[in-house]
């Protein structure tokens, strides 16, 4: 009984300490100001949860600089309202919403085919949508919400879409893939043998599976493309404690917390998606010196799991089997 109470609130008290911890770290020192980044024009980008937050705020700045950007979401009275107060405030922006969602393998799929229809590049893919501590549920196809919407619904379009992206890149312009993450992933671990959470669920440790799992398939899409020697390259962002809605399903007591003290030490929306917009904008990350994991503008270690080839490895076959890939 203590032994499950214990592993119940070991995942809480470590989340909440490192919360904390970045806190600290963002109270003294200075958000990233994004440096002027090259025109876009000709570009196709999608982004994920484009419709709010630092999703949004990346979409807007892409589309300032005359990129044609995709918004991936599953609301789409949300997505339609944000392309319209863009379009409001940059009278030539290329905007536009499409049905995704992430939570069914259908929806990621028949997006992808809506997407492919059209014959258009695709020179960024930001894998931006997430979800956080949400109640113990199954996707539409029977996989734990945070291991289904944050991972493996991302896994599946970014793979979807990876012939597109490789075509559309070249020497000196490569097409990129960001996968926004957390520093949540320091506290995940990866059970292959219980990758939906099902011996011992915990909303606060699924999530950081989950962002651990996006930095395994990150690196190790890197690599592969690489090794292959395509015009891609994929990494993995912090955009640190932002003040958006995925905070909404914390504990009641906290969550009131939270909204008290988000307006003074949590980044906006535009600062947290400043790493996102360098990573998938900066010319210093051409060519090799793509990926990794950034923060606050700057490319940082990770935990030891994260560089496991094998882990890597296995993620990557049993994600590709649970799929229905090849």
């Amino acid at each position: 009984m203590l032994s499950a109470i214990w592993s119940h609130l070991l995942p809480i008290v470590k989340l909440y300490l490192l919360g904390l911890k970045v806190l600290l770290v963002q109270l003294f020192s200075r958000p990233l100001g994004l440096p002027v980044m090259p025109r876009q024009d000709g570009k196709v980008a999608i982004v994920t949860g484009g419709g709010r937050g630092i999703g949004y705020e990346v979409v807007r700045h892409m589309a300032r600089l005359g990129a044609h950007v995709i918004i991936g979401g599953r609301d789409e009275q949300e997505g339609l309202a944000a392309v319209r107060r863009i379009c409001e405030e940059y009278k030539e922006a290329k905007v536009e919403f499409m049905k995704l969602d992430l939570a069914s393998l259908q929806s990621v799929r028949q997006f992808v085919r809506s997407f492919k229809e059209r014959d258009l590049p695709l020179n960024i893919l930001v894998n931006n949508a997430g979800v956080m501590l949400v109640p113990d549920g199954r996707t539409e196809d029977g996989f734990e919400q945070h291991f289904g919407v944050n991972y493996l619904g991302h896994f599946l379009l970014t793979w979807l879409l990876l012939d597109t992206l490789k075509d559309s890149g070249k020497c000196g312009y490569f097409s990129r893939v960001v996968n926004v993450s957390s520093s949540a992933h320091r506290m995940g671990e990866i059970r292959l043998n219980d990758l939906n959470s099902s011996q011992c669920y915990s909303a606060h440790a699924a999530y950081c599976h989950s962002k651990l799992a996006q930095l395994l398939f990150s690196s190790h899409l890197h690599q592969e493309l690489q090794r292959g020697g395509f015009p891609l390259s994929s990494c993995a962002v912090d955009p640190g404690m932002v003040d958006t809605a995925l905070y909404r399903h914390l504990w009641t007591p906290l969550c009131l917390a939270q909204s008290a003290i988000a307006r003074l030490l949590f980044r906006t929306p535009a600062e947290g998606a400043a790493t996102v917009l360098y990573a998938a904008l900066s010319p210093a990350l051409e060519g090799e010196c793509g990926g990794g994991y950034w923060a606050n503008g700057r490319r940082e270690m990770t935990t030891p799991p994260t560089f496991e080839p094998q882990l890597q490895l296995s993620l990557w076959e049993t994600s590709l089997e649970l799929l229905g890939l090849h």
